[in-house]
């Protein structure tokens, strides 16, 4: 099938995410390879968001391609039975995550992870109410989608009882005076245990947090605030949720993004990355005291393709192609070298703030250095069209070969783990490119709508 064939299907047939549907112009990916693809005009792209945040391992990697050649040796089977990829890849998954982790339970998505997750800590604690965070994202379902902490979760609105939100630290954009960043996330706790009081802690099931929330622009936790957030969980007999979608499976520089805070959560979630992309797998760690819960109480959930043998059997080819790229410690490398073409960008004009952990990094535009002022107000985005200045911006970097996405006046930067140093300055240089036509574009930029937030 031609590219203008497909092009014309899509749009007459297929509904597509975040988006109004007339006059979409979906790009065809006619071939890929490594941490590239190229589109119907055979234009050569940087996978720089390396999808959505989940071909981990790049195009086309000879493992997961020699895999995929041999699922056809592979019984089906329903999830009420055992079967070799799913119990090995449980077993592995559970070495990788924290000491404290014991069973793993399947989904075939993020969403579904979160959904199932905050479903065992109900069934735990006996409690019904989730705290998440306002700037998060779990998902879009109806559960993820008001566990959801931005304008996305508008359109699971309204949500039924017990999703409470609570605010998190915003180092660059804070509001409070602090002297370091230990005081910062006293702050926050001391406001978080104040409200864990007042809605009555016997009726938490759950505290959901995103380890590092991504798509909100790659927030980092001030010092001491993720082990504060386990230490009140333990204080109140709450779940610790730890929502590691995105920043799972290396992406932050450790297999977990919770090892950087030396935390157990209760429960890790997880998916993209646990198969590189190559095929929809999701799940939820648990540790070893919710798993002997459901020694002795009945497990009320179940779903279809839950541990789907032909998907395990690609997770596992995955992680071991992680381990033989020795990909936890590349990544840590190639963080540096990211790292300092990040830091040039503070020299643009209208680039405020850069942040990296591993290979999850933002750049954070703003209409004005000194005062911060966002692009797009936060929250006002949810179902515009990506015009004005952030959607010139994205556009100058898809003209020049930089492929990823924004998420209100955050870019993001997540390219494939395999990216090589020599990869990273050929796509930074493209980046800047773009800045310095950015620049040229709009040599000023109205001022004065935005709220600070």
């Amino acid at each position: 099938m031609d590219s203008t064939t497909i092009k014309q299907l899509d749009q007459q047939f297929v509904i597509q995410s975040w988006s109004k549907q007339a006059n979409r112009d979906a790009k065809v990916v006619t071939h890929s390879d490594g941490i590239y693809f190229w589109d119907q005009n055979n234009k050569k792209y940087f996978d720089m968001n390396a999808q959505l945040i989940y071909a981990n391992l790049g195009h086309k990697h000879p493992r997961i391609m020699n895999a995929l050649a041999k699922i056809n040796q592979l019984e089906i089977s329903a999830p009420g039975f055992a079967s070799a990829s799913k119990s090995k890849l449980a077993k592995k998954i559970v070495e990788l995550a924290p000491a404290n982790m014991a069973k793993v339970y399947f989904t075939t998505a993020g969403a579904e992870s979160n959904e199932q997750a905050m479903k065992m800590a109900k069934a735990v604690t006996g409690g019904y109410k989730i705290f998440s965070r306002y700037r998060s994202y779990h998902g879009s379902t109806f559960g993820a989608g008001n566990l959801t902490g931005e304008s996305r979760r508008l359109g699971s609105e309204p949500s039924p009882p017990g999703f409470v939100k609570f605010d998190m630290p915003y180092v660059y954009r804070e509001y409070q005076q602090y002297t370091s960043e230990q005081e910062l996330s006293a702050q926050y706790l001391t406001r978080l245990e104040r409200q864990i009081n007042c809605e009555g802690p016997e009726t938490i099931a759950a505290l959901v947090i995103e380890t590092i929330p991504g798509s909100n622009g790659v927030l980092l936790p001030p010092d001491g605030y993720i082990k504060g957030i386990e230490t009140l969980c333990r204080r109140y007999h709450i779940m610790m949720i730890c929502d590691e979608v995105m920043s799972g499976f290396g992406r932050s520089g450790e297999w977990f993004a919770c090892n950087h805070y030396d935390v157990e959560p209760d429960l890790i979630t997880f998916a993209k990355g646990v198969t590189g992309g190559y095929l929809p797998l999701g799940g939820v760690i648990l540790s070893e005291q919710v798993a002997k819960h459901f020694d002795t109480n009945h497990f009320s959930s179940g779903a279809t393709y839950s541990g789907h043998p032909l998907v395990c059997e690609i997770g596992n080819a995955a992680i071991a192609a992680y381990e033989e790229l020795d990909t936890i410690n590349h990544v840590k490398r190639m963080e540096k070298v990211l790292g300092e073409r990040l830091q040039r960008l503070l020299a643009y004009k209208y680039v405020g703030d850069v942040r990296i952990k591993g290979l999850f990094a933002a750049v954070e535009l703003v209409k004005n250095k000194v005062t911060k002022e966002p692009i797009i107000d936060y929250g006002s985005d949810y179902g515009k069209d990506t015009q004005g200045y952030m959607g010139a911006f994205t556009k100058l970097l898809s003209e020049e070969g930089f492929s990823t996405f924004n998420h209100e006046s955050n870019v993001l930067i997540t390219p494939p783990l395999t990216i090589t140093t020599a990869e990273i300055h050929e796509a930074m240089d493209l980046f800047e490119k773009a800045l310095v036509a950015f620049e040229e574009l709009y040599p000023e930029m109205e001022e004065g709508h935005a709220l600070n937030l």
